[in-house]
């Protein structure tokens, strides 16, 4: 009945699609298995994407060449550039989304990709012999064979979902559970553990009173995420989201359901997420604070249905709802259903390799929440990551591996590796120290290239990003061949509050002032609008960081390449840690478990010392 596949992806949520994705698209035969074909690329949590830090990533997956980007940009309802205030380096995209158009599109851009087929069924086991992975088990009894294996489970492995204390089997609400992969899995030496995550009710949007909220609307000029020209929604065709807030009465009334919370009884045993935690959480952690943010946020243009974002929840369905009631703008609220909380099997990161493979297990890769991180982001670069390389592999090349100095992927997936993660892992700028050369604005600059030369990257982006190129440096030498007189330019530099010219002076010393940005001053200085009048918004704002941040981006290039030198030096595969006494047993061990490939991943273990890393040094003769 089934053909033997290149690759075999398990699950279609967010990581399983671009995995998917990415493999077809490199040339490998894929089958991709779902539990359930009509919730292909499911939001299951809120129905946005992108943010601080994860909006650089899904910028990232798009230059890589995968779908994130595009599948948002064509299903977005609002768009916003967040932390405009500061510099470039902290602004992060964000798209709120259309949950039923966003799905329906990742399932159409799946089943327009030639090398997918698509099979609905549970599977329930590996096909292991020798060592390595030969395929997959499924509930219907179907062995299916493939070179290689990606499972992106997400919240299904032997998931339960509590609301009180009610207790049901399964990986999202009204959708069973997966069993037979974490036992056979722990059985062949994995270890496993427990996470848990959770979800806001649902609610009516027509029965609730927007005029005690406060009005949230989306930008004035929409950049989206793809580096293509995709087809976005209008600035004026944009839906608002709203600001409301708990307030003291409302907390007492969830206090009245702690006595039957599964969290605080001890019926959940798996670690929740630190930076996204429940309302009863919030009230319990911050009990000094008398009101907490909610984000009323639409669904999409054809729902009435309102995701209230900040009030997670596990209580029992009668207390969220007199909760809700009380605050303000819900006090007729109806509620769609209650929120809940999920509790899930996942593996520690550690057993992995940069390139996601298992160490235990050849040709297996895992990606998404069963490495124990947290978001669609952050689930779809490791599906990317994970499609890329399971197609490699089963090709005999080498893996493919973003460096830390390369992209927030390389962040993650660095940290995952070497750190673990004993709670939900989600992205933050704070993680990367390469910031600034990490940004929003240069993923296609940073990455096309690089996955044009496996054969992701299509011909297009590589010529865009090329264009891209040459317009910046050909914008710089304009702006520094061209002059601004004191007699046109004065009285806009007093408006601004920046100090009157005595002199002419050169655009490009101009801009480095810190209240002036090019298009501020295009739309001012009508001279300046007619030299520049050729080149497009992405342009001007490239060159103008470039030109603006030249000396904080040649600082970290410079640690970038100081810190190189330690990454270049690889550590013998089978390298023999316990005849160095004189290491840490902290660091023997971590070493031992998490075996390096270089001087510069070893530091970055966790618990390891730089005493440690000096021991290695020196008996490597450097």
């Amino acid at each position: 009945m089934f053909p033997e596949y290149d690759i075999i992806v398990v699950g279609a949520g967010h990581a399983g699609c671009e995995a998917a994705a990415a493999a077809a698209n490199l040339g490998s035969k894929v089958l991709l298995i779902t539990m359930n074909m009509q919730t292909i690329a499911q939001m299951s949590c809120n129905p946005a994407m992108g943010g601080i830090a994860k909006g650089q990533i899904v910028r990232e997956i798009d230059a890589m060449g995968g779908y994130s980007g595009i599948v948002t940009d064509e299903s977005m309802i609002q768009f916003r550039m967040l932390n405009r205030s500061k510099g470039p380096a902290m602004w992060s995209p964000r798209a709120q989304s259309d949950r039923m158009l966003f799905a329906a599109k990742w399932r159409e851009m799946l089943e327009k990709t030639p090398n997918i087929d698509f099979y609905q069924d549970m599977v329930n086991g590996l096909l292991i012999k020798d060592g390595r992975v030969h395929g997959v088990m499924t509930g219907l009894g179907h062995e299916i064979r493939s070179k290689s294996v990606v499972l992106t489970n997400g919240t299904f492995l032997n998931g339960i979902i509590h609301i009180g204390e009610k207790q049901l089997g399964g990986g999202r609400m009204a959708e069973k559970a997966a069993t037979g992969i974490t036992e056979q899995l722990v059985a062949l030496g994995f270890e496993s553990d427990r996470l848990k995550t959770g979800t806001p009710p649902r609610i009516d949007g027509r029965s609730l009173d927007y005029s005690k909220m406060e009005e949230q609307k989306g930008d004035n000029e929409i950049v989206g995420f793809s580096y293509l020209n995709t087809k976005k929604i209008k600035p004026s065709e944009q839906l608002s989201c709203w600001i409301t807030y708990t307030s003291p009465a409302v907390h007492e009334i969830l206090k009245t359901g702690f006595e039957k919370s599964p969290m605080f009884q001890g019926r959940i045993q798996g670690t929740g997420p630190r930076y996204c935690p429940s309302i009863e959480d919030k009230i319990n952690r911050f009990a000094e604070r008398d009101r907490h943010q909610l984000f009323v946020e639409p669904e999409g243009f054809n729902t009435v249905e309102i995701y209230v974002n900040g009030f997670s929840s596990s209580l029992p369905e009668v207390v969220q709802y007199q909760a809700l009631k009380m605050v303000p703008g819900f006090e007729n609220c109806r509620m769609f259903r209650p929120g809940y909380a999920i509790e899930y099997d996942y593996f520690p990161p550690t057993q992995l390799k940069f390139s996601l493979e298992t160490k235990l297990i050849a040709n297996l890769f895992f990606a998404g929440q069963i490495n124990g991180t947290t978001g669609y982001e952050e689930a779809a670069c490791q599906g990317l990551m994970a499609g890329i390389n399971a197609h490699q592999r089963s090709r005999e090349l080498d893996a493919v591996v973003l460096k830390r100095s390369e992209a927030y992927i390389g962040v993650l997936i660095d940290d995952l590796i070497n750190k673990g993660t004993d709670e939900p892992y989600r992205m933050f700028t704070s993680r990367a120290e390469f910031r600034t050369l990490l940004r929003q604005d240069n993923a296609d600059l940073r990455l096309t290239e690089k996955s044009y030369r496996i054969g992701l990257a299509s011909q297009e982006r590589m010529d865009r990003v090329k264009t891209k190129k040459e317009q910046v440096e050909k914008l710089k030498e304009v702006l520094g061949n061209t002059f601004l007189e004191p007699t046109e330019t004065n009285e806009f530099l007093e408006s601004v509050q920046s100090s009157p010219l005595v002199m002419k002076q050169r655009v490009s010393q101009l801009v480095l002032r810190p209240m002036l940005g090019l298009e501020q001053m295009m739309r001012q200085l009508p001279s300046l609008a007619t030299a520049l009048g050729g080149f497009d918004r992405e342009v001007l704002e490239q060159a103008e960081i470039q030109l603006k941040y030249d000396t904080y981006i040649e600082k970290e290039k410079d640690l970038v390449e100081k810190m190189s030198q330690l990454e270049d030096l690889v550590i013998p595969e089978h390298f023999n840690y316990d005849k160095l006494s004189s290491l840490s047993n902290e660091a023997r061990q971590k070493f031992t478990k998490i075996r390096p490939r270089t001087l510069g991943q070893a530091s970055r273990i966790s618990g390891v010392n730089p005493s440690d890393v000096q021991i290695l040094m020196v008996f490597m003769g450097r």
